[in-house]
């Protein structure tokens, strides 16, 4: 796809790829600027939960206005393919920050502040995102956090999408609600905010 045009959107880089979705860098050629392109992937386009879950993760990331929270620009359709049109961000995710060293006090402080700030305002309009990890976090070039992939986020009142006793999440960060497939709640996210904190300061 590099190199192509999407509707308004050129590809100019694959930039992640994860379980829900391949990410491409993109420079939207009508309003002159860089986003972030997430498509659902090829092999999972026939199956309509997955589709489902693609479409929650923009309609909840949507719902929030947050300075930690990812922008999510608008949802398209191109040739059956339904991809989000992401802010873009300039920065590594919080995991690979802690590749070499637990960070510093007053780091680690700044960063769980906005964690929890984002985390917070998306409590507030009832949306749980259940997979709370470095790796879903990203720091920007101006040291600003920006919470990612609602992916597998929990929004009341939507479809539920997991089967009954099933897990959702990182097992690394999972709260034991989660990890027994029971019903989880923004308590879930706050034990997996306590896990990444953790991390922060010991890199374990």
């Amino acid at each position: 796809m590099i190199g192509e045009t999407i509707l308004h959107y050129k590809i100019v880089k694959k930039i992640g790829e994860g379980g829900m979705g391949v990410v491409y860098k993109a420079q939207d050629t009508k309003l002159d600027r860089i986003v972030a392109l997430k498509f659902l992937p090829k092999h999972l386009t026939a199956g309509e939960t997955e589709r489902a879950r693609f479409l929650q993760e923009a309609r909840a990331a949507s719902a929030l206005n947050h300075p930690n929270v990812c922008v999510v620009h608008d949802i398209m359709e191109h040739e059956g393919y339904e991809f989000i049109v992401m802010e873009y961000i300039d920065g590594v995710t919080l995991r690979k920050k802690l590749q070499d060293a637990p960070l510093k006090l007053k780091d680690a402080v700044h960063y769980a502040v906005q964690i929890g700030d984002a985390l917070q305002a998306a409590h507030d309009k009832g949306i749980v995102h259940r997979d709370v990890k470095t790796e879903n976090i990203m720091i920007t070039s101006a040291n600003q956090v920006k919470v990612m992939d609602f992916g597998l986020a929990k929004l009341k009142g939507a479809l539920k999408l997991t089967k009954p006793s099933s897990t959702v999440g990182t097992l690394a960060y999972m709260s034991p609600e989660q990890i027994r497939g029971e019903e989880t709640d923004n308590r879930s996210d706050i034990f997996s905010f306590g896990v990444v904190v953790y991390e922060m300061l010991t890199c374990k």
